[in-house]
Order: C-alpha cells, then structure tokens, then sequence
C-alpha cells in the first residue's frame, strides 16, 4: 500500500511532500549513529567516536539538502493540502533533529571521557537510548504523511496520526527527567570531573536531550499543520 501512495505521489510536479519522509529518516538515522558515538565516547574510543561524528556530519548535510528541496517543491501558485507556513514551521522543526545529532557528536569530540564516574556514564547511556526511542517514534509519526495525503486527510487517518503525538511528548517528557537527574548526579561529582568537565558535560545534556525535544516539537507542529489544513 505505500508503495502505491509513493507511486502516486512521485507524479506530482514538485511536490514538497515526496521527501519528507527521506528528510525524516536522515534525521533518525544521524541519532541512531549518535548512539553509537555515545557508546564510544563513554568507552573512551575516540577513533570510533571521530568516524560516527563524520558520518553524521554527512546524514546532517544530506537532510539539508532535502530541506532545499522541499522549500523548492513549494509552487507559489498552486494551493498545497496544508497551509505553506505551517508546512515550513514543521519542515524547520523535523529538520533540527539532524542539527542537534551533529551538535552532540561534536561536543563529544572536544573532552575525552576519562573521569567519568560510571553512573554518569550509565546515565548518559539511558538518556541516550530514550532520545533515540523519542526519534524512532517520531519517524513513525512522519511516516503517516503518506496515508494522510494519499485519503484526502480522511477522518479516520487524521484520528491514528494523531494518536501517536502523544507517545512522542510522553517519550520527551521522560527524557527531560533523565537529564534533571543526571544534571543531578554531574553536580554531585563535581570535584571528581572539574569545574571545565562539569560545564562540557552540561552542555552535552543539552545537547542529547535537544534531540528528543526537536522530535516533540516537530510532532506537536505536525499536529498544528494538520488541525489549520
């Protein structure tokens, strides 16, 4: 069945809604590549860690170069099944899932990991894999984009769409927990990690849960496009 929606949606000339499942799959692909540079980092394998920050670097440059394209594929002339700009707010919002994968794996790369505790380590690790999770979950919910266009917005489409944003908040939410408590737990340690350790690691929370918190926020624009349609 997608297969055919994708065949039918191939054929409209410029259509801005053909690659947004690609875009969206660079995004969760760059965060699943963030995890394994997560599990490098904390295992102190900069090598590893330098080759998945590079390869997110490229999955990065490849969702932009889809976000080009879909602002492209946006005729001025011709009415789109959504507002434009909601279309726009929600493209801005998917594709900041990339920027903040490569955000992360490069802040990596400037402090080795060598006097983490070990539960900071396991903390990074768990606030790692629910942000993936968020992603991955997120990824379903843009995968619906094709159903939705391919049944006019039907009613019973729009209702199942829908019944997934809630999954990714509650996912988003989880990892907002995870970072209080690992923020917690950095504090803690502060005279085993340094003042300088304790400002990187901070900043790599940030980064982390950034990653859940662009999937919530491209989830709830989702929404709003598909509500003002």
């Amino acid at each position: 069945m997608k297969d055919y929606i994708r065949s039918v949606l191939d054929v409209v000339s410029e259509s801005p809604f053909v690659p947004l499942e690609k875009h969206a799959k660079k995004g969760v692909l760059a965060v699943e590549k963030l995890a394994e540079a997560m599990e490098a980092y904390c295992a102190g394998n900069q090598a590893v860690l330098e080759e998945r920050t590079d390869e997110i670097d490229k999955l990065e440059h490849d969702a932009d170069k889809l976000k080009q394209k879909i602002r492209a594929g946006i005729p001025s002339s011709v009415r789109l099944q959504v507002n434009k700009k909601d279309l726009l707010s929600f493209l801005k919002q998917q594709d900041s899932i990339a920027d903040f994968a490569q955000a992360a794996a490069y802040w990596m790369t400037l402090r080795p990991c060598k006097t983490l505790p070990e539960e900071i380590k396991e903390g990074f690790l768990e606030l790692m894999a629910t942000s993936l999770k968020t992603t991955r979950k997120y990824d379903e919910l843009a995968g619906e984009l094709y159903k939705l266009l391919a049944t006019s917005f039907s009613k019973e489409e729009i209702q199942e769409t829908m019944s997934i944003i809630p999954e990714v908040e509650k996912l988003e939410h989880d990892v907002d927990v995870l970072e209080t408590a690992l923020l917690k737990m950095i504090f803690e340690n502060e005279d085993i990690i340094g003042g300088a350790g304790v400002c990187h690691l901070i900043g790599l929370v940030e980064r982390v849960g950034g990653v859940a918190d662009k999937s919530a926020s491209a989830a709830d624009r989702l929404r709003t496009m598909i509500l003002r349609r």
